[in-house]
């Protein structure tokens, strides 16, 4: 399986003209294969999906039953993971992805709530781009392992109060960094907007030091606990409509 994986992805570095999307369906097949050979013939691999709250990572794995089983953020052979670990873009998949897998298609990190659990170097780069050849498989069942422990991560059924808060507080933070301090610079630009106008009323009536990064927070808060307050109310599905109806007046 791995030997067939490095023949694809050295054909494909031989051409000398391949980008990191490129060697996509290279990865999309090994993820195939074993998740048949591991058991999990109903794994299905999105290369490419649409926007998720927190950006766009390269492959969504499902469990066959409409559930997410984690996210693939891949990046170009001999990229510095080290580096991409401390970008904003990671810190945002990893404060968001409960499972994700951070790779250059030779080196795979596995991350669980944020915190990397394993990492296996599995093919040494500089074999294909140097020495112009097909790398040996190095630690070929430590990363069959990796793999395994990514597919059969499942999001529990039921939350503690201890996790609940920590979901919700993923929600608030994205929603503060990447979407209200962004609506309120671009509206701040063109000097009108109403976010922009809820802020100045903030903090001419209510808060007169207030801060715009204190009030993305405080703005953020309270949709996000307000919409949980309205789902804790709603019993038959939700939507934008429900959620509406069910908001505390308060």
């Amino acid at each position: 399986m791995l030997k067939e994986y490095f023949k694809r992805i050295f054909q494909v570095a031989k051409m000398g003209d391949a980008r990191e999307e490129s060697y996509y369906s290279s990865l999309e097949k090994l993820l195939k294969d074993f998740a048949i050979s591991s058991g999990r013939k109903h794994s299905h691999v999105t290369t490419l999906p649409k926007k998720t709250e927190a950006g766009n990572p390269d492959f969504r794995i499902w469990d066959g039953q409409q559930s997410i089983v984690g996210y693939i953020e891949a990046k170009k052979p001999g990229e510095n993971l080290d580096q991409i670990e401390h970008t904003e873009q990671l810190r945002r998949y990893k404060n968001t992805f409960p499972n994700l897998i951070l790779t250059d298609f030779f080196e795979f990190r596995l991350y669980r709530d944020g915190i990397l659990i394993d990492k296996v170097l599995s093919a040494r780069p500089f074999i294909i781009h140097e020495l112009k050849t097909i790398p040996p498989i190095e630690k070929e069942a430590e990363l069959l392992n990796l793999l395994g422990k990514f597919l059969s991560f499942s999001l529990p059924k039921t939350y503690t109060a201890e996790s609940l808060a920590t979901e919700l507080a993923k929600r608030t933070r994205f929603l503060k960094e990447q979407v209200i301090i962004e609506e309120l610079k671009e509206e701040a630009d063109k000097g009108k907007g109403n976010i922009l106008g809820f802020y100045e009323a903030f903090q001419k009536y209510l808060i007169g030091g207030l801060t715009k990064e204190d009030f993305a927070d405080l703005y953020s808060q309270t949709i996000t606990y307000g919409l949980f307050a309205a789902r804790t109310r709603c019993e038959n599905g939700f939507n934008r409509k429900l959620a509406y109806d069910y908001i505390p007046h308060t």
